[in-house]
C-alpha cells in the first residue's frame, strides 16, 4: 500500500486495511448486529435455554469482551471484598458486567464475570488510545496479477481469506468529530480485538479499594490475578475451531484459521497474515511474517548446503588424504594423547573419522561458507524490505511514535510517588529519580554476571570431564571387548566417546540452567520497573539472549577455536589448571577437530529443536486434553463459550518472546557454525516448516485468545539478528581457517610440485624422538600395545610443523606453518572484505531507494495539500502515485 499524507479535517491520511474498525453488515468477519431490540437465535428468552456457546450477554445484543473467573478458597471474605470493589469500580467506569453463577458451571465451582463496553467506553478510550478508524473508502486501484501468477496458485488461499475486509483511509479516532469517520453501526465499528485491548487497558487500571482509602498500589487486574483473587482474564475465541459458529452473522474467523492455516496439510500454503493481524493483532501477525519469511529464505541456504554436502559424497573416493591415513597410517606411530594412561597409537586408527571428516571438510565447505556470509546480508535487507511494507498495510508507519508515551506499563504507575513535567507535552508523568534506579540497576548486573560466571564454570567442568574421561575410555576400550566386534567396535573410538558424552551432558546443562535463569530473568526485570511495555520487553530480551548464547554455545565455541589450539608438542604439553592437574589440553587427530564441531552442533542443535517441539505440542495437549474431551461431548447448552476458554492454556505476555528466542538461537546455530555442518539449513528447514503450523496450532486450538497487540516491527530482535549476522561472519572465517584443515591443503596442494595432495598427511606430521620424552608424558608399561618395541620405535610422530630432532632449530616451527598462517589470515581478511562489500553496496541502495521516497512523499505532499478545498484529492493522489511508481521503476 502507499501511505498518502496531508490534512483533512487535522487527521493524518492513511490508505491501509483497516483492522481496527468494522463497517457494514457481516464485510468484516464478526458478528454483527445493527439493532439492539434485534433478538437472535438461540439468544434471549426461551431459546436461551438451546445453547450457551455464544459470545454475547443473556439479552443476545451485547457482546462479551472479556471474561473473569475465579472460585471460592479459604480467604474467601477478603478476596470476596476486592472483588466486590474491583467490580463495582468498573461499573463506575461505564464497563457492563453479567455474572455466572457456579451452579450455572460444569465443574460447578468456578465463577464467572462477563464483561461488556457499550460504545460510551469504547469511543472515549479510543479517541485516549489514539485508535485508527476508517473514514473514507480506498479508491486506489489494486495491482493486477503477474502473467506467470497461475503457476502459484496451489500455494494460494481464496481470496475472502487473505483479504477479510476492503480498503480503507483512516485517521485516529476523536470522539468529538464522530460524523467524520463511517460508522454505520456502533455496535460493530469497533472489532473484537480492538475492544478487547480498550477493555483490557482499563481492567489493569482500575483500583479495588474503597472510595474513602486511597491505596495507590491495589489496582489493576494483574495483583488481583497474582494475589489468587481470580483465577483467570480473557477475551473469547468467536467459535469452536473445528466448526462454524451457530449464529449466521459470524464468519467465524477462528475456524477459517483452523482450516486454512493451523493445520499440517496446510504446510505449502501461504499463510493468511491479514486474518491473523485481523483476529490477534499486528504484534501476533508480525511474528508469524517473520518467522514464514524466515522459514523462505532457509529454502536458499538448505539447497546449497545438501549440494555440498552432495559433493563431499560424490568426492568421497578421492579424497587423498584418506586413504593415505587408511594405507599408509599402520607404519606411522604417534604419540601418546594423555599422560601415563595413553599408549603409542596408529595413525589407520583414525581412518573411520578421516571418511567423516571429509563429507563436511573439503572444497564445497569454502565456498559455501562464503555463501551463508551472502545469505544473512541478504536474508536481513530483504526483511527490512517486507516488514517496510507490512508497516505501511497494517498502517503502523507512525504507529510508535504515537502510542510508546501511551503504553506506561501500570506496574510504573504504582511504583513511582515522583512526578515531574514532560518538556514536550507539559504534562506531569510518573519518573524514577536516579537514587531508585542505580541500585535496582546494579543488582541487575550483578545478577546477570553472576549467572554467565556460573555458565562458563559449568563448561569448564565439561571441559575437565573431557580431559579426565578420554584416558579412561582409552583404557577401557583397549581392554575390552567392544574392539572385537567388528562392525561397532570400528566406530567407536575414545574420541567419540568423549566428544558424544561430553555433548550429552553439556545439554543437559544448558536445559538446568535454562530453567533456573528463566524465573531469574523475570524477578530482575520485574526490579528495574521498566517505564513502558516495549522497554520491559527489550530489557528482559537483552538478558535472556545475553545469557542463552552463553549457554548455547560456549561449547561450540569452545571445540571450534580452543581445543587442539594450544596442546604444545612432546616434551612441552599445556595444561588446563597447570602441571599439578594433569589435565593436558586436547588435541585433535590427524582427520582435524570439524567433524568433533559437527557432533557438538549436531546433538546441542537438534537436541533443543526437539525438545522445543514437545514442549510446544505435547504439553499443551495433554494439559487441554479433559478441556477438548469436554468441548466435543457436551452438548452446546451445557458447555458455554467462557467455560471453553476457561480450560485453554493461558497465553502470557511474554508469550511470543519465547517464540522469538527459540528461533533467533536457531539462527545463531545455522550461522554461526555453519561451516562445520552444512545440512544444518536444513535441519533448520525441516524444523521451521513444522514450527509454523505448531505455532498456528496452538493459537488457534490449545491457548486462549491472546489480548490484542500493536507492533510495528520485531523489535529489538532485529539488532540482535543484525549482531548474530556480523558475528556469523568472523566465526565462519575463523573455523575455515583454523578449525578445518581446508587451508594447509590447499597451501600442500598449490606448493608441492606436481600439484598434488600426496604426501600432505606425512607432511603434516612433525616427528620426536621417544627417548626425549619426560617421565611425566611417558604411558605406563602396562599400558603400552603389544606391538610396540621400544627398540625398533624410536620415534613417534605428533601434529604440528615443527624441525625434527637433530635439526639445528630442533622443535621450532618450520617455515611452512608461517606460510600456512599467513594464508590463514588472507582468507579471513577476504572473507571481512566481502562481508563489507555487500554492506556497502546496500547501503549505497538504501540511499538511492531514500532520495526516491523523497521525491514520492513530495508529490504526495502537494496532492494532499489540497485536501480542505475538496478538489478530489483522492482519485488525482491514486493516480500521481502510479505515475512516480513507474518513474522510479525506470530509473532504478
Amino acid at each position: 500500500m502507499n501511505r498518502i499524507t496531508g490534512k483533512a479535517k487535522d487527521a493524518t491520511l492513511i490508505e491501509m486495511n483497516p483492522r481496527d474498525s468494522q463497517i457494514g453488515e457481516d464485510n468484516n468477519g464478526l458478528c454483527s448486529i445493527s439493532n439492539r431490540d434485534t433478538q437472535l437465535p438461540g439468544h434471549g428468552g426461551t431459546d436461551q435455554e438451546l445453547t450457551k456457546d455464544s459470545v454475547y450477554f443473556r439479552d443476545g445484543v451485547r457482546r462479551i469482551d472479556f471474561v473473569l473467573s475465579y472460585v471460592d478458597d479459604k480467604d474467601g471474605d477478603r478476596k470476596q471484598e476486592r472483588r466486590r470493589e474491583f467490580e463495582a469500580n468498573l461499573e463506575r467506569h461505564g464497563l457492563e458486567l453479567e455474572r455466572e453463577d457456579k451452579s450455572e458451571a460444569d465443574d460447578q465451582k468456578t465463577y464467572f464475570v462477563k464483561i461488556h463496553a457499550p460504545w460510551e467506553v469504547l469511543s472515549k478510550y479510543a479517541d485516549i488510545l489514539k485508535i485508527k478508524v476508517p473514514f473514507k473508502v480506498s479508491d486506489i486501484p489494486k495491482a493486477t496479477e503477474a502473467p506467470l501468477n497461475w503457476m502459484t496458485r496451489p500455494f494460494r488461499l481464496p481470496e475472502n481469506i487473505m483479504q477479510p475486509r476492503e480498503d480503507y483511509f483512516t485517521s485516529p479516532f476523536d470522539k468529538s468529530k464522530t460524523d467524520f469517520f463511517l460508522i454505520q453501526d456502533k455496535d460493530t465499528f469497533f472489532p473484537p480485538s480492538t475492544r478487547n485491548r480498550i477493555v483490557y487497558y482499563l481492567l489493569t487500571r482500575v483500583e479495588y479499594y474503597k472510595e474513602g482509602r486511597p491505596e495507590k498500589d491495589k489496582r489493576g487486574i494483574k495483583r488481583l490475578l497474582s494475589n489468587g483473587t481470580y483465577t483467570s482474564a480473557y477475551p473469547l475465541h468467536d467459535c469452536r475451531y473445528w466448526k462454524k459458529a451457530r449464529e449466521a452473522q459470524c464468519e467465524s474467523e477462528r475456524y477459517h484459521l483452523y482450516r486454512h492455516w493451523a493445520r499440517f496439510l496446510c504446510f505449502y500454503k501461504e499463510q493468511p497474515l491479514n486474518l491473523i493481524r485481523k483476529y490477534y493483532g499486528e504484534k501476533i501477525g508480525i511474528y508469524f511474517a517473520w518467522l514464514g519469511f524466515y522459514t523462505e529464505m532457509l529454502f536458499f541456504a538448505a539447497v546449497m548446503g545438501v549440494i555440498c554436502f552432495v559433493y563431499g559424497l560424490l568426492s568421497y573416493e578421492d579424497n587423498v588424504s584418506s586413504k593415505e591415513i587408511c594405507e599408509k597410517g599402520g607404519d606411522i606411530i604417534m604419540c601418546p594423547l594423555c599422560d601415563k594412561k595413553c599408549s603409542f597409537w596408529k595413525l589407520n586408527s583414525t581412518c573411520l573419522s578421516s571418511w567423516q571428516s571429509h563429507l563436511f571438510d573439503n572444497e564445497g565447505t569454502v565456498f559455501f561458507a562464503i555463501f551463508m556470509g551472502i545469505w544473512v546480508t541478504l536474508f536481513l535487507e530483504f526483511w527490512k524490505r517486507r516488514q517496510a511494507r507490512l508497516e505501511y498495510e497494517w498502517d503502523l508507519v507512525d504507529f510508535e511514535e504515537e502510542q510508546q508515551q501511551l503504553q506506561i506499563r501500570p506496574e510504573f504507575e504504582i511504583m513511582c510517588t515522583h512526578y515531574r513535567t514532560n518538556r514536550i507535552t507539559q504534562e506531569k508523568e510518573p519518573y524514577l529519580p536516579m537514587s531508585i534506579k542505580l541500585p535496582r540497576f546494579c543488582l541487575s548486573g550483578a545478577t546477570v554476571v553472576f549467572w554467565i560466571c556460573m555458565i562458563i564454570a559449568c563448561i569448564m567442568g565439561v571441559i575437565a570431564y573431557r580431559l579426565a574421561v578420554y584416558a579412561a575410555f582409552a583404557k577401557i576400550m583397549k581392554n575390552s571387548e567392544t574392539s572385537k566386534i567388528q562392525l561397532v567396535g570400528s566406530l567407536i573410538t575414545p574420541q567419540l566417546a568423549t566428544s558424544v558424552t561430553a555433548s550429552c551432558i553439556n545439554f543437559i546443562i544448558i536445559l538446568i540452567l535454562n530453567y533456573l535463569y528463566e524465573h531469574v530473568a523475570i524477578w530482575i526485570t520485574d526490579w528495574e520497573i521498566p517505564k513502558t511495555h516495549l522497554d520491559y520487553e527489550n530489557r528482559l530480551t537483552m538478558k535472556m539472549f545475553m545469557f542463552q548464547f552463553v549457554n548455547y554455545y560456549s561449547s561450540c565455541f569452545y571445540v571450534a577455536f580452543f581445543k587442539g589450539k594450544f596442546v604444545g608438542y612432546p616434551g612441552d604439553y599445556n595444561y588446563m589448571f597447570g602441571e599439578w592437574s594433569g589435565l593436558r589440553n586436547e588435541e585433535c587427530d590427524p582427520g582435524g577437530c570439524l567433524i568433533e564441531l559437527t557432533t557438538q552442533l549436531v546433538i546441542v542443535m537438534a537436541g533443543k529443536q526437539v525438545v522445543g517441539n514437545i514442549q510446544e505440542a505435547l504439553l499443551p495437549l495433554m494439559r487441554n486434553w479433559w478441556g477438548r474431551r469436554k468441548a466435543r461431548n457436551h452438548p452446546e447448552k451445557v458447555y458455554s463459550r467462557w467455560e471453553q476458554d476457561h480450560d485453554l492454556v493461558s497465553f502470557s505476555q511474554c508469550g511470543l518472546f519465547y517464540e522469538y528466542l527459540e528461533m533467533v538461537i536457531q539462527f545463531g546455530f545455522i550461522t554461526l557454525f555453519v561451516a562445520s555442518f552444512p545440512l544444518a539449513p536444513l535441519l533448520a528447514l525441516c524444523n521451521n516448516i513444522l514450527e509454523v503450523r505448531v505455532d498456528a496450532w496452538k493459537f488457534t486450538t490449545q491457548f486462549r485468545r491472546p489480548v490484542a497487540a500493536k507492533a510495528r516491527n520485531i523489535g529489538v530482535w532485529h539488532e540482535i539478528l543484525n549482531v548474530v549476522a556480523i558475528l556469523s561472519v568472523v566465526t565462519n572465517a575463523f573455523i575455515m581457517a583454523f578449525t578445518s584443515d581446508m587451508i594447509p591443503r590447499l597451501v600442500h596442494l598449490y606448493s608441492s610440485e606436481p600439484h598434488s595432495m600426496h604426501g600432505y598427511i606425512n607432511n603434516s606430521l612433525s616427528v620426536y624422538n621417544i627417548s626425549q620424552i619426560p617421565p611425566r608424558n611417558m604411558p605406563d608399561r602396562a599400558e603400552e600395545p603389544a606391538w610396540f618395541n621400544s627398540s625398533i620405535h624410536t620415534t613417534c610422530r605428533y601434529r604440528d610443523y615443527r624441525y625434527p630432532p637433530g635439526h639445528e632449530r630442533e622443535y621450532k616451527h618450520t617455515m611452512q606453518f608461517w606460510h600456512i598462517l599467513a594464508a590463514k589470515l588472507a582468507y579471513i581478511i577476504i572473507m571481512e572484505e566481502d562481508y563489507l562489500i555487500q554492506e556497502y553496496l546496500y547501503s549505497d541502495m538504501k540511499q538511492i531507494k531514500l532520495q526516491l521516497s523523497q521525491s514520492t512523499t513530495f508529490a504526495m505532499d502537494t496532492v494532499a495539500t489540497d485536501t480542505d478545498n475538496g478538489n478530489g484529492v483522492t482519485e488525482t493522489a491514486s493516480l500521481l502515485l502510479q505515475d512516480d511508481k513507474q518513474d522510479d521503476l525506470s530509473e532504478c
